[in-house]
């Protein structure tokens, strides 16, 4: 493969060969390779009472689905529960460490007039002890998001790590009409694929998605006016404005960790360099000078630096250059192609596509001894974006003409498969 044709073609269409999708397709979760030490863990079915007994939403599948999809839980089929408890009272863990479970989580549900009061309890079975107790007050349009705040609860009591099951994740899709043409599709969808939403609709090429820190806005690329510009859309509103639209590229955007400023990609003085633009005051940094190619930049966790792509070395690889300005400095050296660096939210980890001999992979470099671990085995893996709690790696892959997501844990023991019932998705990315 000619490595700075396969690069201009980044910089140009985001390595985003966005397949054809249903605007509302729903997506399925394959665990293709869990932890072999899962924690034993029961749910029980939540005991619904009173105006809620209709059970609007499957509280307890959520939880469930949550839990088993992280790879860290393997939770108990209801069949074989012995007992199934709905109050602290009844609960005889003689019955649970039978079964062979570590930790046990009961449920009550009441409803009246939209209003939903739920209770939960987390036990360590063995020790017969209350680990985690908690009463809420919601909606029903609450419901959904409630129950992925307790898969969070629990995960975070037992793992000591944030859960991320209550965040948002942020993808292209396109849909190919039937006279043949694309329209492309900027979605935002729980972090289990829930209630895709289209944010961004157009008849060319959409691409390059980033949340802001806050998750209430994402910029992205659009070529709805047959040239890149990139805009800045807030999600609750709808509203949107163009903030880039030079002559030439404008691309790759990415947020400061503050929100107060955006670094992007221009080729507006020739070659593409890497700029940051203030979003209070529109004033414009050029940060690199080059004739090479610099691209796709990403901010470090503490905003002191920002890495970003270039094959001003021959090949792309990965340089790291002070956000206020000064000297680049490249960090990769391992492999004859990295890029699409991207850090984890402590900064101990850099994300990238890493490539030796052909095929492209995700893999991460510690910051601090500057080794690369490459975790994934496909041949077209791209896109790598870390979870919130920076445990897991979502990116897009490649089988044959087919294009999904992918989710790798941090230690490479878990994988997840992202489907979609209808063609393709890619250029992902986890939001708050």
């Amino acid at each position: 493969m000619d490595y700075l044709r396969s690069f201009l073609l980044t910089v140009l269409v985001g390595m985003s060969a966005v397949g054809t999708m249903s605007a509302r397709a729903a997506l399925t979760i394959e665990i293709t390779e869990g932890i072999e030490t899962a924690v034993p863990i029961a749910i029980v079915p939540f005991a619904w009472h009173g105006a809620a007994a209709s059970q609007p939403i499957d509280v307890t599948g959520i939880i469930k689905s949550d839990l088993s999809r992280s790879g860290y839980f393997k939770t108990l089929p209801e069949r074989d529960m012995l007992t199934r408890p709905s109050s602290p009272a009844k609960v005889k863990f003689r019955n649970w460490r039978a079964l062979g479970q570590d930790f046990l989580v009961i449920g009550r549900v009441a409803g009246q007039r939209g209003r939903f009061n739920i209770e939960f309890q987390l036990f360590d079975v063995y020790k017969g002890e209350q680990l985690l107790g908690y009463r809420m007050s919601v909606t029903d349009h609450e419901l959904r998001r409630t129950a992925h705040h307790i898969s969070d609860l629990i995960y975070e009591k037992l793992t000591g790590k944030k859960g991320v099951f209550n965040s948002r994740i942020a993808y292209i899709t396109s849909v190919i009409k039937p006279a043949g043409k694309k329209t492309y599709k900027l979605q935002v969808a729980d972090a289990d694929g829930f209630d895709p939403q289209s944010i961004a609709i157009s008849s060319e090429p959409l691409m390059s998605p980033a949340w802001s820190p806050d998750g209430r806005k994402i910029a992205y690329v659009s070529f709805e006016r047959k040239s890149s510009a990139i805009y800045l859309q807030t999600l609750a509103s709808g509203k949107r404005e163009r903030i880039s639209a030079f002559p030439g590229i404008n691309g790759a955007p990415s947020w400061s960790p503050d929100g107060t400023r955006l670094a992007m990609t221009l080729s507006r003085d020739g070659s593409p360099d890497i700029y940051i633009l203030h979003l209070a005051t529109r004033a414009l940094v050029k940060l690199t000078k080059s004739f090479a190619i610099d691209t796709e930049p990403t901010w470090s966790p503490d905003g002191r630096n920002i890495v970003f792509t270039s094959d001003r070395g021959g090949k792309p690889q990965l340089y790291m250059v002070p956000s206020h300005g000064g000297r680049a400095r490249r960090i990769t050296f391992a492999g004859d192609y990295n890029a699409r660096g991207v850090f984890s939210p402590d900064g101990k980890w850099l994300a990238m596509v890493h490539a030796n001999g052909g095929d492209y992979r995700i893999a991460v470099m510690n910051m601090q001894t500057r080794e690369i671990q490459v975790l994934t085995d496909g041949t077209l893996d791209e896109s790598p974006s870390f979870a919130p709690n920076g445990s897991m790696i979502l990116y897009a892959s490649r089988q044959g003409a087919n294009g999904f997501l992918s989710i790798v844990s941090l230690d490479g023991k878990m994988r997840q498969k992202l489907v979609f019932n209808q063609g393709e998705v890619r250029e992902p990315a986890w939001g708050p």
